[in-house]
């Protein structure tokens, strides 16, 4: 193990001490939006929260309660349930599945939440062909707690899915066979051994599901489903008050916070260890009638969560006879990709600082620039209210003041800039490109670097010649993700973008709120192909796994 203060990208003194400072005004960074949150509750708004509780705070309450846990079962019993499947049964298209059940997690939420309102609701063809069939007052709401949950949970089971299927994948087939030699069948030996064992990979897959549908905004906006994200939206855009916004963005990361307690007690101080090798699994030999349900199954699943929405899309776009391609969409894509690839390559680079810092520092600073990553569970309208009450301070306190001093005429610097955004795609995503830094860093050989600096080498040439170069894998992996998550990503965008600055989530949730779901597909369309780029990464990955 490299020594804490063995540094190999600065071998001066002052170098290592740089690296500290920027490692250590990441965390700060990181820390202060949550911080602002917190501290909105110094000066409460009254009216407002009279207002709120007399109001709408129980429905945000048991809205809120209610999808976190139908989500949580519902993503629970797909993703573990398909993860047994293709990895201990054998039946048709089993090799096929065993990737294609990741697609779903390419399709936002929001764009499956449209998609679903669009064909089933009140307007839509299928109860149009029912009222011709069953009478005019015919007629069924998919406007309820069931609807959002499936949705949520079909397109997020990939999480429990991948993760799961590692886990089953890497349990060692001599512990199911003791089972089997003891007496137990297919089921008791999936319940007593392979599920416990599983557990913290299930865990963790449930929890970045749970992450996520507290994040979203556009799909529980589609359906008119109040929960904090969207009381967040509007207090700050209804009543035009901000300080509300903050004082219920504290209660969303309440949310946020229960969570990851939940997460972390639910471990407990448990181990879960593997007594042997893996080896290559004996697959259940089912029956006839049992492998062709099991088929039917997986392709059940995977025509609601992709093929079909996909097809949906693609027969609006066509409908629409290329109208939408013109200069305004143009705009969308070219606002979408430059704010995703500047975001991209500034978070890629604050990844860089803290993968180096956390791989040689001492453990307890490591724990430190841990912290750094606590980003990826706050939601993007916590991140936006936390941002945008930060630079207001910001401007008032320190460039406003400078301009008047300097004889310029006083305007904001921070707020309403390309800025704004950047500071929330960076903190929202380091953590996403963090993890495949530290994966490449932790693979490269400690001889390396210390064989260059022997013969005389620098340390910005190590990190030149040695670490750049071994790390381009790990880079690009990271940039991709971070690229197609800023991409999609809807509620900081929404609330912090400059005038003008629309992209294509921004579009399709004006088109959506408006109904006009047929125009809406192009930009979801160009989303979702988008989207299938860390899908193939984690494809990829996984089957070479």
């Amino acid at each position: 193990m490299s020594s804490p203060v063995a540094l190999p990208v600065v071998g001066r003194a002052y170098g290592r001490i740089v690296l500290r400072v920027l490692g250590l005004v990441l965390v700060a960074a990181v820390l202060a939006p949550v911080l602002v949150v917190l501290l909105s509750w110094w000066s409460p708004e009254g009216d407002i929260w009279q207002h709120l509780l007399a109001t709408q705070l129980p429905g945000l309450l048991r809205n809120t309660v209610v999808l976190l846990i139908g989500v949580g079962v519902l993503v629970s019993l797909l993703g573990v349930s398909l993860a047994w499947c293709t990895v201990m049964c054998e039946f048709p298209g089993r090799k096929q599945f065993d990737w294609l059940l990741m697609l779903p997690l390419a399709v936002p939420a929001y764009v499956m939440a449209f998609v679903v309102l669009g064909v089933f609701d009140f307007g839509g063809p299928l109860q149009a062909l029912g009222r011709s069939v069953f009478g005019p007052r015919w007629g069924v709401d998919v406007r309820g707690d069931l609807s959002v949950i499936v949705i949520f949970a079909l397109v997020l089971y990939p999480y429990v899915y991948m993760l799961a299927r590692s886990a089953f994948l890497s349990q060692s087939s001599e512990t199911l066979e003791v089972a089997r030699v003891l007496g137990c069948n297919a089921r008791q030996a999936f319940f007593r051994v392979a599920l416990p064992m599983a557990r913290p990979a299930i865990v963790a897959g449930v929890s970045l599901a749970l992450m996520e549908t507290l994040a979203d905004f556009g799909t529980v906006a589609v359906f008119n489903y109040d929960t904090f994200t969207t009381a967040i939206y509007k207090s700050w855009f209804g009543f035009f008050n901000l300080q509300a916004a903050t004082q219920l963005a504290s209660l969303l990361l309440l949310f946020v916070a229960l969570t990851l307690f939940a997460e972390r007690r639910s471990r407990g101080a448990r181990r879960y260890t593997q007594g042997a090798r893996p080896q290559h699994h004996r697959r259940y030999v089912l029956s006839p009638t049992g492998r062709w349900l099991i088929f039917a199954y997986c392709g059940a699943v995977l025509s609601l969560a992709f093929f079909l929405p996909m097809l949906q899309l693609l027969l609006w776009v066509l409908a629409s006879g290329g109208e939408q391609f013109n200069a305004r969409f143009a705009d969308l894509i070219g606002h979408s990709v430059s704010l995703a690839a500047m975001a991209a390559l500034l978070t890629v680079v604050l990844a860089l600082v803290l993968a180096f810092n956390r791989r040689f520092s001492s453990a307890r600073r490591r724990d430190v620039f841990s912290l750094a990553q606590l980003g990826y569970a706050l939601p993007g309208s916590v991140l936006a209210v936390g941002i945008m009450v930060s630079f207001t301070w910001l401007d008032n306190r320190l460039f406003l003041p400078l301009q008047q001093w300097l004889g310029i005429d006083p305007r904001p610097v921070l707020l309403g800039s390309v800025l704004t955004l950047l500071a929330a795609y960076w903190i929202r995503f380091l953590a996403v490109a963090s993890g495949p830094l530290d994966s490449t860093l932790e693979r490269i050989r400690p001889s390396l670097p210390e064989a260059a600096r022997t013969l005389g080498a620098d340390g910005w040439r190590v990190l030149r010649e040695i670490y750049l170069p071994l790390l381009r894998p790990g880079l690009l992996t990271a940039f991709v993700l971070v690229f197609v998550d800023v991409m999609k990503e809807m509620p900081a965008t929404l609330l912090l973008r400059p005038f003008g600055w629309d992209t294509l989530s921004v579009r399709i949730f004006e088109l959506t709120a408006e109904g006009q779901w047929q125009l809406a597909a192009l930009p979801a369309l160009s989303l979702v192909l988008v989207g299938f780029l860390p899908v193939l990464l984690s494809i990829r990955a996984s089957v070479r796994r």
